[in-house]
């Protein structure tokens, strides 16, 4: 029996993915587990595997086409079997009352009553045509904002509706003569040379990453209420205790200021629980671990893996892990567990010479520090004006978590550790 390949749900937050390229090409023999293609998700490049042996036929989606999770992008055969009908003519599979169409945990469709099983080999399983088809997080959406989902047009595969239709609802519902909220620039896509045809402009393609970044900006400024904290830090006596570390450690490694300013941030949090936090609609969670997101510039745009239990962590093992994680962003193999569940991020610009700015939250984190350069300046110490290296910290709270004194009391404990290394200790 053939076996249909699928547009797999490669991340958490994936609805469409790009067929970056194929590893198997129409007529290939195939095995279960092998590398079909590379789909560029929402955060990174990822595999699709085969989940049959057979032969692959029916390629319906060519290198560089994007098409929404749950849409049928091949075929697997037995060797000899001859498939019907194209699957590039019809429709993804949806719930129908025949019984066709639930997704199965893998992001594939169990398609019933059509002569071919799903990729994973999982059966048919009966429709339920009484419930609406939505996304899981759509309807979490819809039941904390009391939204019938049955007055809500789905964009998704066959009309399911997913988070970005719950997003339009809630942007329809605002005055109409609402502001647009102003967001955060990152970097953004690499800017072709001019064309040698000389047209007056090109149009570049949004990447799946920068959709994504449009998509949770757009969610984060408008939302959340910020409020912002800004603070100095003498950062002297940082950089002469990372100068005695570096020698001491000699060819072992080096320590970075990120790397200091990552780990004091993550034990600062640990004094301040309230900052440590996640805004749930209908709760706050407080979390007893310290994931840290650590904002990393990529090529199209922007994403922040995670340095887990950043507080337990020595300098040089928090260095070494940003550096891996950073290289794996930059390449794009960033996979799923690597850049989700973070409970704070940082945000660094001081190596493009950035001496302060704001950043915007990444939800349902309830903060995130801008760091700036360290850069000497003219201050008046013991009633001398001497030169010291000076370090610029903002800190953007979401006011639904933390209060302006709670905010303030967090920067105020990360300056003194940073000001005085050695209440790191304790």
């Amino acid at each position: 029996m053939a076996t249909k390949v699928f547009m797999e749900a490669l991340s958490p937050t994936m609805e469409e993915g790009r067929l970056v390229k194929w590893h198997k090409q129409e007529g290939d023999a195939v095995k279960a587990g092998e590398t079909l293609a590379e789909v560029e998700t929402d955060k990174a490049v990822m595999d699709l595997i085969a989940r049959a042996d057979g032969v692959l036929q029916q390629v319906a989606v060519t290198e560089g086409q994007t098409v929404p999770v749950g849409n049928v992008v091949a075929v697997i055969a037995a060797p000899g079997e001859t498939v019907g009908a194209s699957v590039a003519s019809g429709p993804p599979p949806t719930p129908a009352p025949s019984g066709g169409g639930m997704r199965d945990a893998r992001g594939g469709m169990r398609d019933a009553g059509s002569g071919m099983r799903d990729a994973g080999g999982v059966g048919p399983a009966p429709g339920d045509v009484t419930r609406v088809k939505a996304s899981p997080l759509a309807k979490r959406m819809a039941r904390e904002a009391g939204v019938d989902l049955k007055v809500v047009t789905g964009s998704g595969p066959g009309g399911r509706v997913v988070k970005r239709d719950l997003e339009a609802s809630a942007s329809r519902a605002l005055a109409p003569a609402a502001a647009p909220a102003v967001v955060e620039s990152h970097p953004a896509s690499p800017i072709p040379h001019p064309a040698p045809s000389g047209a007056p402009y090109e149009d570049v393609p949004l990447a799946q990453i920068r959709k994504t970044i449009a998509k949770r900006l757009v969610t984060s400024l408008g939302p959340i209420p910020h409020f912002f904290l800004t603070s100095e830090v003498d950062m002297e006596r940082a950089a002469e205790a990372r100068d005695a570390l570096n020698r001491q450690l000699g060819d072992r490694g080096k320590v970075s200021f990120n790397d200091i300013i990552v780990k004091a941030t993550a034990l600062a949090l640990t004094k301040h629980r309230a900052c440590n936090a996640w805004f749930q609609e209908d709760h706050i969670r407080y979390w007893n671990e310290v994931h840290l997101g650590m904002a990393v510039a990529v090529e199209d745009g922007l994403i922040t893996p995670v340095i887990r239990n950043a507080d337990l962590k020595p300098l040089l093992e928090i260095g070494h892990e940003a550096k891996q994680l950073a290289d794996k962003a930059r390449s794009r193999r960033l996979q799923p567990s690597e850049y989700t569940g973070s409970t704070f991020s940082v945000s660094n610009l001081g190596m493009f010479d950035i001496d302060q700015f704001t950043a915007v939250i990444n939800p349902p984190e309830a903060g995130i520090l801008a760091v700036g350069t360290i850069t000497p300046k003219p201050v008046v110490v013991d009633g001398q004006v001497v030169p010291r290296r000076r370090l610029r910290l903002t800190m953007s709270c979401d006011h639904r978590v933390i209060d302006g004194a709670t905010g303030a009391a967090f920067l105020s404990t990360l300056k003194g550790m940073l000001e005085n290394p050695l209440a790191m200790l304790l």
